[in-house]
């Protein structure tokens, strides 16, 4: 129990309504419009989705959070692959913001991963904010993303020592093959909104 919300797994009653709330949550914040609904919707019926770790946050019975996790690794250099869980999409109803929702649900949500066995979590975030849950840089372990880079943004939390070892992480497939065309084509089963193009967006 949490003050205001409380916390309970998704349910396939769910699935539309955290859709919409993720592509509100979302809407030109790092792009113009959004594709994270998409990754949600896709990422339910993929082999890298952990089912177990499908949450959402309630306020009097309205859905007001989501949080869902894929399977990830960290491939090390002898190619052995550590299992690890990754956040994502993490939303919260734009009007709720700000509340603790969004890190209740995280919190939540990594005690349930280190209780299924999962060595760690990575996740791509805000350094001043992700590091008072225990995240740290991957360059603090000695590991880098695909391309072998690992900024400040790239980070890593240990769930089952106190460290993790050297490596690439790697992450599901669902996040790189979806298209424009894949979004327009989803989008329009949402209402209509309008794209802009805003300072500070990642993605033109």
């Amino acid at each position: 129990m949490h003050t205001r919300f409380t916390i309970r797994a998704g349910q396939p009653s769910d699935h539309r309504i955290v859709e919409t709330l993720i592509r509100n949550a979302f809407w030109d914040v790092y792009k113009p419009g959004a594709d994270e609904h998409l990754i949600a919707h896709r990422l339910r019926t993929h082999p890298d989705f952990i089912p177990e770790l499908d949450l959402v946050a309630l306020d009097g019975g309205e859905i007001v959070g989501s949080i869902l996790f894929s399977r990830a690794a960290i491939v090390q250099p002898d190619g052995t692959r550590l299992p690890i869980a990754l956040p994502g999409p993490l939303a919260v109803q734009p009007d709720r913001q700000r509340q603790g929702i969004g890190a209740a649900l995280l919190r939540h949500s990594l005690e349930q991963a280190k209780l299924l066995g999962f060595a760690g979590t990575a996740l791509t975030g805000s350094p001043d904010y992700y590091s008072r849950f225990g995240f740290r840089p991957c360059r603090d372990f000695d590991i880098t993303d695909t391309e072998g880079n690992n900024p400040d943004y790239l980070m890593v939390m240990p769930l089952a020592t106190d460290t993790l070892p050297a490596g690439i992480l790697t992450e599901s497939e669902v996040f790189h093959t979806i298209t424009p065309a894949d979004v327009a084509a989803f989008d329009a089963a949402f209402p209509p909104r309008e794209k802009h193009r805003l300072p500070g967006q990642i993605f033109q």
